[in-house]
């Protein structure tokens, strides 16, 4: 008589699904309103940076800093804050976090100089890099691998992907109806409430025995995130042949490589090796980053053909990814019943495999006003099969783990996500101008470009994965042996 064993937190067929506690319910709601905030945080304020500006004495040419010092911090200091949180207390990292959150938002609501705005921005940025891991790796030792834990991330993969969607609507309504100074302020209320309820709501989780931090490898991969992260947003600003951009990213190739290096060969490595030897972790997280820097981007290109080709304001073009919004949560809800069907693996080649499909015709946008329907439909369908990839990548790149390296785990995934955030959009960019440098100025013309190539990153990524990552799925029937 043969035995069939089934994944933790994975029930027979004949059984109910387990259902949440009701304080697994107000940590989901929780943890997943402090990530909502952030993921909005990212696009906010993109809408709103010409009236900053001449409200607090930018220039033109340095506008940029307020997103890419947010973007610099947010991605170059997650994985250091993802090992802390592990080292010191997960929700001691994600307390401190949202303090720093609500003091830099109410600081960059009142600010009336570059430096405190920017000083601010960093602050956020910062938040953003302990909150976003911490909260993560919360979540899923809240919740048992299984269905529960798939539902909870499903959730989690929704609100993150819409949020930023959000943050763009967001970002005009409040700049055209009150003042660009809102979108700071609006994270103060949510800051607040968390810090009340969070202590009386979520469990302190750290490892028994306290490792030695890796200080060597922090500062290499710290640096190393930061100087790639410039270079790529220095290359979408001016060009690829960019002094500055070749050094940022030159140092950043060296630095990663150091990082390597010294985690091959300290004793307590901030990064094991061994965790970026399977390949759930690894290409799970490849697919993940790519995941985010094509549906991220694929948003910024669409900007471009709103407000240059069809004339739309800044809230005209926010407002019309509204319908992506609702895919993508449609998507995170959508997303864990698929990966219990077919496995989190599959669900990644599907969902990438579809979102290429859909932002494909894209491509053949034109300047008539009724080539809205086609974007609408298009970024709808992609919005949904968007969350099943990245649903199925947050699956796959945290499960198998110990509860001790899930802060290291979550740490890696928010990551990626945050690098694909910071990403897609200087490598779109750098697409569409190097397009109108050969053409001549035609908008259109290079955003159709820009638009095939990220369809094609989405379809090789899934490819990638299809033939490199296999793993059954995690709740297929299970064979009853003969009694």
């Amino acid at each position: 008589m043969s035995i069939v064993t089934q994944p933790t937190g994975v029930v027979s067929g004949e059984q109910a699904p387990p259902r949440m506690t009701a304080k697994q319910r107000l940590t989901l709601i929780l943890l997943l309103s402090a990530g909502f905030t952030l993921a909005v945080d990212f696009s906010i304020l993109n809408v709103a940076l010409p009236e900053i500006g001449e409200s607090v004495g930018f220039s033109l040419r340095n506008l940029q800093w307020i997103a890419t010092a947010f973007a610099l911090c947010a991605a170059g200091f997650t994985l250091l804050f993802g090992r802390f949180a592990d080292l010191f207390g997960r929700r001691v990292i994600f307390l401190a976090g949202m303090a720093l959150l609500g003091v830099a938002s109410l600081a960059g609501g009142l600010a009336t100089s570059p430096e405190v705005l920017l000083a601010a921005r960093v602050a956020q940025g910062l938040a953003t890099a302990a909150v976003t891991p911490a909260a993560l790796s919360l979540l899923t030792t809240s919740f048992p691998e299984g269905p529960l834990r798939e539902r909870a991330l499903g959730l989690n993969g929704a609100l993150m992907a819409a949020g930023f969607t959000t943050g763009a609507i967001l970002g005009g309504v409040l700049t055209d109806l009150l003042s660009w100074r809102w979108a700071f302020f609006v994270n103060v209320p949510v800051a607040v409430v968390v810090l009340v309820l969070a202590p009386s709501v979520l469990s302190e989780s750290r490892p028994a025995v306290r490792p030695k931090l890796d200080l060597l490898g922090a500062v290499a991969v710290t640096l190393g995130l930061l100087a790639l992260i410039y270079g790529l947003t220095t290359a979408g600003e001016r060009s690829w042949t960019d002094p500055a951009a070749l050094a940022g990213l030159g140092a950043g190739v060296l630095l990663l490589a150091v990082f390597w290096m010294i985690e091959k060969r300290v004793a307590a490595p901030l990064v094991p090796v061994a965790i970026l030897r399977r390949r759930g972790v690894s290409l799970g997280n490849v697919a993940g980053l790519l995941a985010f820097a094509t549906e991220t981007s694929l948003v910024f290109l669409l900007t471009l053909y709103l407000q240059k080709v069809l004339g739309y304001s800044a809230l005209g073009a926010g407002l019309s990814f509204a319908v992506l919004g609702v895919g993508t949560v449609l998507g995170g809800i959508v997303g864990p019943k698929v990966i219990g069907r077919i496995g989190g693996a599959r669900a990644i080649v599907g969902g990438l495999v579809v979102q290429a499909a859909a932002t494909l015709p894209l491509a053949l946008l034109g300047p008539e006003p009724a080539w809205i329907g086609l974007l609408l439909v298009a970024t709808f369908v992609g919005g949904v099969a968007n969350l099943v990839a990245i649903v199925g990548f947050m699956v796959t790149a945290t499960s198998g783990l110990p509860d001790g390296e899930q802060g290291l785990a979550t740490g890696l995934a928010t990551m990626s996500q945050q690098i694909g955030i910071t990403m897609g959009i200087p490598v779109m960019s750098a697409v569409v101008t190097a397009h109108l440098h050969s053409q001549g100025g035609d908008v259109l013309g290079g955003v159709s470009v820009a638009i095939v190539v990220n369809a094609a990153l989405a379809l090789v990524t899934a490819v990638v994965v299809a033939l490199f990552l296999r793993s059954p799925s995690p709740r297929s029937p299970s064979p009853r042996s003969p009694k």
